[in-house]
């Protein structure tokens, strides 16, 4: 029990700051309601209209496309990192390794080229 109290008192801490954090502004705070104050706010413009428009479907491919491209590069960081380490992938299977990364850079070009040439990246064309 003596190898965990350092923990503990760790852990009493950090739950300890927490709350002092979390409860000090409300005691310490000054609080005056005004009515721009219980406004809703919107990116520092006034709320007019209805919050419920339908966006454009191209806002919708951009945010595929951008997910498409953040797990390609979940793919390609960590095989770069191993392919120029010493104990990453054997050499004897790099150029297998290698071959299916490329097919793989190789479809998503063709992916990003089928987006462009359909005007997925330009929004003011009708």
């Amino acid at each position: 029990m003596g190898a965990y109290l350092p923990i503990l008192i760790y852990l009493v801490a950090v739950i300890g700051f927490a709350a002092v954090s979390l409860l000090l502004p409300h005691l310490v705070a000054p609080r005056k309601n005004t009515k721009v104050k219980v406004m809703p706010y919107e990116s520092g413009m006034d709320p007019i209209g209805d919050a419920r428009k339908p966006f454009d479907v191209k806002f919708y491919l951009m945010a595929i496309m951008f997910l498409v491209f953040d797990v390609e590069l979940m793919f390609l960081y960590p095989w770069a990192v191993s392919l120029t380490a010493a104990d990453g992938i054997p050499f004897d299977y790099r150029p297998i390794v290698f071959c299916v990364m490329m097919f793989f850079v190789i479809t998503l070009v063709l992916a990003y080229l089928v987006d462009y040439f359909k005007g997925v990246f330009d929004w003011r064309r009708k």
